[in-house]
């Protein structure tokens, strides 16, 4: 089956486009670093910088906490406490510094014109995810909504992009992220990529596989239009 054209029940016809969420759609690096230096000051560790944090974002939570970890000398037979101990932290006010990237909600609204169906693919776990999404007022938006705990398998593995896409069940298919994990994830999906730029990568946008780049929100539909009209 050529995994870019997934059909499901409701949609006959149309194209979709998948999200990330952290450095995607939203800027939640700062509810990130809030949770990470309350969780420092708990166990009595040195606070970090906010681009520290930032750098440490992209393969979920778990990770997150490992690189904390590691960047603190804290042993490794804590991680499975400290896990549990950020997303309390976090999942109690994972929103009051988190915003949209600017044009964020003009852009899903031109997408939704435009025939799209939307969804949400990412590495956070999914309520803290529908959490944010819903403080934002951008729930409604989403048809399918798949986080890092959705499944037993997270991106850069292809499974959760594909149930995001099979949840939407349009003909074409189109992801946008901001990382190499998401480039990565993409590829071995077989879905086209469009990267944005003023994310949380930490590679160069060359290193990435891409089949478009954008840096303003406002120049996403009209990029999604082509990127589809090359893959029909």
């Amino acid at each position: 089956m050529d995994r870019r054209h997934v059909r499901a029940k409701g949609v006959a016809e149309g194209f979709a486009v998948i999200f990330d969420l952290d450095g995607t759609l939203v800027d939640s690096a700062p509810d990130l670093h809030r949770a990470a230096n309350a969780l420092m000051a708990q166990i009595g560790a040195p606070a970090f910088q906010l681009a520290e944090i930032t750098s440490f974002i992209g393969n979920g939570v778990p990770v997150l906490v490992e690189r904390v970890m590691a960047a603190r000398n804290i042993t490794a037979e804590r991680h499975t406490e400290l896990v549990a101990e950020f997303l309390a932290i976090y999942e109690a006010d994972s929103t009051a510094l988190t915003r949209p990237y600017p044009g964020v909600e003009a852009a899903l609204d031109r997408l939704a014109r435009d025939g799209a169906a939307l969804g949400i693919c990412t590495n956070k776990p999914e309520r803290p995810t529908r959490d944010i999404l819903e403080a934002l007022g951008l729930l409604d938006r989403f048809g399918a909504i798949v986080g890092g705990d959705s499944l037993s398998l997270r991106k850069p593995d292809p499974a959760p992009l594909l149930r995001a896409a099979e949840q939407l069940g349009a003909v074409n298919c189109v992801f946008v992220g901001d990382s190499e994990i998401d480039g990565e994830t993409a590829a071995r999906a077989e879905i086209p990529f469009v990267l944005f730029t003023e994310g949380y990568r930490k590679m160069p946008v060359r290193k990435i596989p891409h089949r478009a780049t954008f840096s303003n929100f406002d120049a996403l539909a009209e990029m999604i239009r082509q990127v589809v009209s090359r893959t029909e």
